[in-house]
């Protein structure tokens, strides 16, 4: 953690409004106060040790005792007070973000379903298939929106199970770009993939980890500069496979990067560039490759572009 991460820690009133509490309700503020506590309570223990205990070593250990156990119920009680808190802010977010990811693509059905409806247009005719274009794509967006909760709250409930069986990296790779070529030509983004000779195969849900690589190149192409270039390698590294797809996009804030993978989560400039997405794909992502014994992280500059990585074990 760095010096600006130690400063936002403790800015109480900036962590109560995270929160969307009160200073007095808002964790850091009650550990605060539990520390004072924890001090007066020392300072009574001593006193009260040095009165009717004679052994100075037996003093220093009953003081030692009691800020011990204080000290532990404290953090106990303040953890358990941040996790709700965080749950209902989570909980904020969630409808926010949900209500804000269904209201257009709605918005837009009932407006398609009315002109429609209204007879003012023939659906014979190239306009009308236009029309129901529109359909079919804000349905798909709704759908992929359900689809991700759906995923994510069986990933919290311990339900998403996976069926391994032995599949090439480099060919579930190769697939996935082939399916998104048509989004990156819209995009004008060039897509290089460069596997290392050698066989690819893991042990692996294809489902799942076709997932994870279509989340990485989707936000990619999402979030990329003109011009656009995005760079997938993949190569044998000791007992693992390591993949690695590089844009030239925006990038993520330095403030935001310790975030990321949290659910709902999405940058600020990633809101400024493409204001559709429900901050899912990452949290699902690194879900999936650490329940497959792998690792996944980033390294990004704001502006800059993004690298992101991950490792999968060979057997």
């Amino acid at each position: 953690m760095n010096l600006k991460n130690i400063f936002e820690q403790l800015n109480l009133p900036a962590q109560c409004r995270k929160y969307g509490l009160a200073l007095w309700e808002c964790p850091q503020f009650l550990f605060l106060i539990m520390g004072l506590v924890i001090m007066l309570s020392i300072l009574a223990s001593y006193a009260i040790g040095i009165k009717y205990v004679d052994d100075p070593y037996m003093v220093a250990l009953m003081v030692i005792g009691v800020a011990l156990i204080l000290f532990i119920l404290t953090y106990v009680i303040t953890r358990s007070f941040e996790r709700l808190a965080e749950a209902n802010r989570m909980k904020s977010e969630f409808v926010s973000i949900v209500s804000h990811q269904l209201r257009a693509p709605l918005s837009n059905l009932k407006w398609t379903i009315d002109l429609l409806l209204s007879e003012k247009i023939d659906l014979e005719k190239e306009k009308g298939v236009e029309y129901l274009k529109i359909l079919e794509e804000n349905t798909q967006r709704m759908g992929d929106l359900i689809s991700d909760l759906l995923t994510v709250s069986r990933i919290e409930q311990g339900k998403f199970f996976a069926r391994n069986k032995s599949v090439s990296l480099k060919e579930m790779i190769e697939e996935v770009i082939n399916e998104m070529s048509i989004f990156c030509k819209a995009n004008d983004v060039r897509v290089i993939f460069e596997p290392e000779e050698g066989p690819s195969q893991i042990s692996i849900d294809p489902s799942q980890i076709k997932i994870v690589i279509t989340n990485l190149l989707d936000n990619a192409i999402r979030y990329i500069n003109d011009n656009g270039k995005i760079e997938m390698k993949l190569k044998k590294d000791g007992k693992n496979l390591y993949f690695e797809i590089k844009d030239n996009g925006v990038g993520i804030p330095e403030g935001d990067q310790n975030l990321i993978f949290q659910k709902f989560f999405r940058s600020r400039n990633a809101l400024k560039k493409q204001t559709n997405g429900s901050g899912l794909g990452l949290y699902i992502a690194k879900s999936i490759i650490e329940k497959a014994r792998g690792r996944i992280d980033f390294k990004s500059q704001e502006g800059s572009g993004s690298t992101f990585w991950f490792t999968l074990p060979i057997k």
